[in-house]
């Protein structure tokens, strides 16, 4: 998953943060961001996980991709509760732009998946919501780009353009052989040719 399109999605739609919404992996560096007269928000990839493969001649693996946005609120001494008050419109701000949203065409919409403190201090809080989306490994249509190993093998091969099949039939035998059986003499012999 691009976490850019993610970002770009976030600063369109949730104007609380007044554009203040980036892309990170540091939990030090959230930590340590300048105070502004705005809440923040970090995008982070977290993980993914694929099932096993679905099919028995080809790679289809489920996949699901987690990612968090990491609202960042600075707690004003004795405002505390006015900032927990704030954690919850932006939490809403934030579901309201990514839950049901498509990021790329081949993934599922955005689902929703859980909510975490990640510090709670005096002055900062930080607080994960996390998401994922569920896409495929390996493509559904031979037009697409290969994805995996497999794929781009079959990719390799020269085009299928035609078969030449030429039959030896059992009966009549040649007694001469070990009966039954095909006696070396074709007997029919037809060809087809593919026209993608």
């Amino acid at each position: 998953m691009k976490i850019t399109p993610l970002v770009s999605h976030l600063r369109d739609h949730c104007p609380s943060f007044n554009q203040h919404i980036r892309a990170g992996l540091d939990l030090d560096a959230l930590q340590n961001l300048p105070v502004l007269d705005s809440p923040q928000a970090v995008v982070t990839p977290i993980n993914d996980k694929a099932s096993p493969n679905a099919a028995q001649n080809s790679s289809r693996q489920p996949l699901r991709e987690h990612f968090g946005v990491v609202l960042v609120l600075d707690l004003p001494e004795g405002q505390q509760a006015q900032a927990m008050d704030q954690l919850h419109a932006l939490r809403a701000e934030v579901w309201r732009a990514l839950v049901g949203y498509r990021p790329e065409g081949f993934y599922e919409p955005i689902q929703y998946d859980a909510g975490e403190w990640l510090l709670l201090s005096k002055v900062r809080g930080l607080y994960r919501l996390r998401f994922f989306l569920e896409s495929q490994l390996g493509r559904n249509l031979s037009t697409q780009p290969a994805e995996t190993w497999l794929e781009l093998e079959l990719d390799a091969l020269p085009s299928f353009n035609g078969v030449t099949v030429r039959v030896d039939a059992i009966d009549p035998a040649d007694p001469n052989l070990q009966r039954p059986g095909p006696d070396g003499r074709l007997a029919m012999t037809f060809s087809a040719e593919v026209k993608p």
